[in-house]
Formats: structure tokens, sequence, C-alpha cells
């Protein structure tokens, strides 16, 4: 006696430990999660099954001690409950392979039958999201009485114990009447403690991995509502930054178009060659030689404005321009460097833009020789107008606080912004 309930426990610790290394994979965490399926997904889905649950069959006929190990009735019902009838019958037919090729005749029509009666469960459940909350018959109870909302759902979960016990007691008649056909723990010669014990220990396999499954499918929802949240939040930092990158630019074409309209119409064209690339390009990252190709663009445009007075110095390290970096990360400080450094200065000044690679890091530099920022502005200046608080902010966002962004600057000295970023590290290699 006391084997055979050592057996039962057992039994329900291998369905738990299979579903926990059965969604180990991203694949199969995909295959098993999505609730609307093609019929190949299906098929593959129903092969999953098949892999995880076939290998028990075949331990328990290497050696019959085993038995615990063989959970080929919860797999199939399993599979018919979360990928439906094709999915429940492919792989109850698949999972019966081995019992066949070893005389247990009636495993093949059984397991099908059960697999399609998982794919019946999952159809009478009326919100999908009930397949996944299946809870104790007896907290069901409770539920229909004091919960009057949630009547449907208490419903489809005492339902749906009462079924996973029936299966069970069809399996044990099935295996008595015909014996050696079918494999089952129990026949109905046992007490009827065996048998109950039987029944409860088939509802406790198949309800755990769906227990188990459900805290992953809530881990990944949580997973892409965070992910969903940073995409938004870094779509808002961009759609501040282009307005504000357009406006400055469009305000120096009203400049030009009375004093050289020919300058103005270079500007309006090198703008809409900007703007269309930006449109065509609505990734989150991009290669450090695409940003810089932009920046070629955006110079140009500034060079028709300033003239000789604006000076710009590349010392590009080759190695990083296939690197990625947040798109729009270099034009913000550029401009800054323009606006607030070199248009204040008589003469006009010089903007360098550095890149070097080293140790995993990225490190990009944006240096000029302009008016400078005092002192006691220096602290201040991340959270001040758009571009070097916009670039800190989607810079957080994306690498957390795997980055670092050094504003140095002293009156009549320049400033210098300095940002290294892990090499291929970002938050949100996914978003892009």
């Amino acid at each position: 006696m006391q084997q055979y309930f050592i057996t039962l426990l057992l039994k329900i610790g291998v369905a738990a430990s299979i579903a926990s290394v059965g969604v180990r994979f991203a694949a199969a965490r995909r295959m098993l999660l999505r609730e609307e399926r093609t019929l190949a997904q299906r098929a593959r889905l129903a092969l999953w099954f098949a892999g995880i649950f076939t290998p028990g069959v075949v331990f328990r006929l290497v050696n019959p001690s085993w038995s615990a190990l063989d959970l080929a009735l919860e797999g199939s019902l399993l599979a018919g409950i979360t990928g439906g009838y094709v999915c429940g019958w492919l792989a109850g037919m698949m999972i019966a392979i081995p019992a066949m090729l070893h005389s247990e005749f009636l495993a093949l029509p059984f397991l099908a039958v059960v697999g399609i009666g998982g794919g019946l469960l999952r159809d009478i459940a009326s919100d999908k999201e009930d397949i996944w909350r299946i809870e104790p018959v007896f907290l069901n109870v409770s539920r229909v009485f004091h919960h009057r909302r949630e009547l449907r759902a208490a419903l489809f979960h005492v339902f749906f114990t009462f079924a996973a016990i029936l299966t069970e007691l069809i399996r044990i008649g099935l295996g008595t009447a015909f014996k050696d056909q079918l494999f089952t723990i129990a026949v109905l010669t046992d007490p009827p403690l065996y048998i109950a014990a039987a029944c409860a220990s088939t509802y406790f396999c198949v309800t755990l991995p769906l227990k188990v499954w459900n805290n992953t499918r809530n881990e990944v929802k949580l997973e892409e509502q965070e992910r969903l949240l940073i995409q938004a939040r870094l779509e808002a930092l961009a759609s501040q930054i282009n307005p504000h990158f357009l406006f400055n630019t469009l305000n120096s074409v009203s400049t030009l178009i009375r004093i050289n309209p020919e300058q103005a119409r270079t500007m309006i064209t090198r703008l809409a060659r900007i703007m269309r690339g930006r449109l065509r390009n609505q990734d989150h990252f991009t290669p450090l030689r695409d940003e810089l190709a932009f920046i070629e663009d955006y110079l140009s445009i500034e060079l028709v404005r300033f003239g000789d007075k604006l000076r710009v110095i590349r010392q590009i390290d080759p190695a990083t321009l296939d690197m990625l970096v947040p798109s729009m990360l270099l034009q913000p400080l550029i401009e800054n460097s323009i606006k607030h450094g070199i248009s204040g200065k008589v003469d006009g000044g010089a903007i360098t833009l550095r890149t070097a690679y080293g140790g995993s890091r990225l490190s990009i530099t944006v240096e000029d020789d302009g008016v400078g920022i005092a002192e006691t502005d220096l602290a201040g200046i991340s959270g001040k107008g758009i571009g070097v608080r916009n670039v800190k902010e989607r810079l957080k966002v994306l690498y957390n606080q795997d980055y670092r962004m050094l504003i140095d600057s002293a009156p009549g000295r320049g400033t210098r912004i300095e940002i290294e970023l892990p090499v291929a590290q970002a938050r949100l290699s996914a978003v892009s």
C-alpha cells in the first residue's frame, strides 16, 4: 500500500518537473502560450507534447517499476486542452506509439480519444483564460455561491475536475476489461481508496502543469507589457526630438528666404532628404555609420547657415562603424554645441566628433571650443532644454544604468559630452 501511494506522489512530482523543464525554451513557450494557431503550429505543438511525454512511456515499458513516469493520459489530455482537437489527437497517437509496439493495442485509440476530449473541454470554456485558472473543485463550489459573476468559470472548473476523474475511471475500467491492452496503475478490483487516489493523482498531474505554464504565461505577459511601455516611452521621446529639430531648421530657412533664397532652397532640399530617411527608418537602433551619414546631412544644413564660422573635425574609429547606437543620438548634442557654443563666438569655432572602441564599450565624444558653460549651470544642464535631456532619458530607457554620460565644460574653453555604451547590450533589441 505504501509503495502504491509513493508511486502516485512520484507521478505528480514528475508531472510538475516535466512542465517546468518543458517551457524553459523560448520556442516552446511561444508555441504553448499562443491562443490562435495555424494547422502547422498545432502539429508542432503536438510534436512538443509527444517529445516530453513519450519518454516516460518508454521508461515504463523498459522497467515496469518506473510506472510513475508514464503520463500518457495526462499528456494527451493537456495537449487537447491547450492546443485543441487536432493537437490532442495527434499528440495522443504519437505518445501511444511505443505502447502499441509493445502490444498494448488499446493505447492508441484510447489516447487519441482522450486528446480529442481535451479539445472538447477547451471549447466548452466560455473564456480561454479559465483553462489557465483551474482550481480544486471545492474552491469552485464556494465561488458558485459567493460570486455570481464567476458562475460560468466556476462551473467550467467543476466540470473539468469531473472530466479528469471520469477519464481516469474509464482507463481503469478498460484496463481491467482488456488486461495488458492498456496501461493503468489501478484496476476495478482494487480497494476504493486506491481508485480514488489514482483519480486524484491524474487530476493533479493535469492541473499542476497548467498552473506552472500559467505562471510562465503571466511572466511573459509582464515582460511584454514592460516592453510595450518602454517602446511607448521611446516613441514619445523620439516624437519630442524630431519636431524640435524640424522647428529649429525651419527657423533657419525662414531667416534665409529673404537674404539668400538659393541657400534657403538648398536647405529645404537637404531637410527633405533627412526627413525621408527618418521616415523610412523608425528603428530605435541604427548602425553608427548610418547615424554619421545622417549627421553629415544635418551639418550640411548648418554649414549653409554658418559658412566658415563652423568647422567639423571627425576622428572616427573604423571599428565602430557597424556598432548599433540609439538613432538620433548625436544630432541633439551637435545642435546644442552649435546653438549654445559656436554661435555665441564672433569668429566661430570647431566641433570634434570622436568615436573609440575598447573593452566591449563604445565611446562617443562631441566636443566644441565654443563659449562654454558656467560651473553653476553645469549641474542642471541635463534638465534644461530638450536636446541633452532627451538623449539622457533615451539612454536610461535603453540601457538602464549600464551607460555613462559625462558633460565637462568651462567658460571660454568649450564643452565636451562623452557617452560610453555597452556594445550590443541594449534593453530593447527586440523593439527596434
